[in-house]
């Protein structure tokens, strides 16, 4: 009788995050031997229902007291996913990330494992924001060659991601910068389901920005299987994994004008949706708004890259192309942002 196979083993810190559960879950999915590393004991079991093993540490600590008892169960990782950060803080935590990582590196090593596959989450907004709307001539979406030109907000997480190709000694490793996601309880783009609400009772939905804005986003559910389809590419081909970056995408952008005609619709807005276009600050740059870089944030990204390498493709509806069963799950978690629904 043939021995069964080994599961692969991931490590995905933050995994009771918005993105990271969706990491976790897809991993788990498709047989990995998952474990989610949280801070609060308060998401054990929530991890444990969805059959990600999970882990309670923090990055403070440097000696990692979690990763001694991991080491002594025998259990070494063959990819580190990270989604977390701290945008105020974030120099300081991504060196106790980076920590983190090279201890799991000296485990891993110790096992005659080899380097683990690290992958590190940004995000495209370090591209910056383009000076385009969706009927520019010429329009090109940013790729993984274009300038990064972060907001200020992000700059820290722009310029520090990219370091994390540097400890090649230790670990091989790729930036990952996924869009804007939804789907779930919503994170982020919640909030157009609040302005949706608001506008019910003003019977009318009003944007600062132009109708023709690009918005790019993608489903958490297939940001979570991008991310499994680079690691499982990675193991399989380190060499055209590691040392490089890789947006995550879906297939096309919308506008805004789209998303606000599907609010419109399903929450039946009497007057319609209105445009007051509003110059953002000097550069568009220095708006730290998060309502503004959400709805007036204009940006195309390609994911070429990763579909040409992994086989990856999205397969969720748009935003505003399913928006009745992406309003019901947010209704479902009351707003809470229940990460894993």
């Amino acid at each position: 009788m043939s021995q069964d196979p080994v599961p692969k083993s991931v490590l995905v810190t933050g995994a009771n995050g918005y993105i990271g559960s969706a990491v976790a879950r897809a991993f788990v999915r498709k047989g990995w031997r998952t474990y989610g590393l949280v801070r609060s004991k308060k998401s054990v079991k929530t991890l444990a229902a969805n059959e990600i093993i999970p882990i309670v540490g923090t990055f403070e600590d440097p000696s990692f007291p979690f990763l001694s008892k991991l080491e002594s169960e025998g259990i070494v990782f063959n990819v580190v996913v990270s989604t977390t950060e701290q945008l105020r803080n974030y120099i300081p935590h991504y060196n106790q990330i980076i920590s983190l990582l090279l201890k799991i590196s000296e485990s891993t090593k110790k096992a005659g494992k080899g380097k683990p596959l690290v992958l590190f989450t940004s995000g495209c907004k370090d591209y910056g924001m383009m000076p385009y709307l969706a009927n520019s001539p010429g329009l090109q979406p940013h790729t993984e060659a274009s300038p990064l030109n972060s907001v200020p907000l992000l700059i820290h997480r722009t310029t520090y991601s990219i370091k994390t190709l540097d400890h090649s000694d230790a670990f091989d490793a790729a930036v990952v910068r996924p869009t804007n996601v939804y789907g779930l309880a919503s994170s982020y783009y919640a909030g157009f389901f609040v302005v949706a609400q608001e506008a019910v009772e003003k019977e009318l939905l009003e944007f600062r920005e132009d109708p023709l804005t690009i918005l790019h986003a993608m489903h958490v559910d297939d940001c979570g299987d991008a991310y499994l389809a680079l690691a499982e590419t990675g193991l399989a081909n380190r060499e055209a994994v590691k040392n490089e970056c890789f947006n995550m995408s879906s297939y096309r952008f919308e506008t805004l004008e789209e998303i606000a005609e599907s609010l419109v619709q399903e929450y039946e807005i009497k007057g319609g949706a209105k445009f007051v276009i509003d110059a953002w600050p000097e550069g568009g740059r220095a708006d730290e708004n998060f309502g503004r870089i959400l709805f007036g944030f204009s940006q195309w990204t390609s994911s070429q890259k990763l579909r040409d390498l992994t086989g990856w493709n999205d397969y969720r509806p748009l935003f505003s192309k399913s928006l009745k069963q992406y309003r019901l799950a947010y209704d479902a978690t009351n707003g809470t942002g229940s990460e894993l629904l």
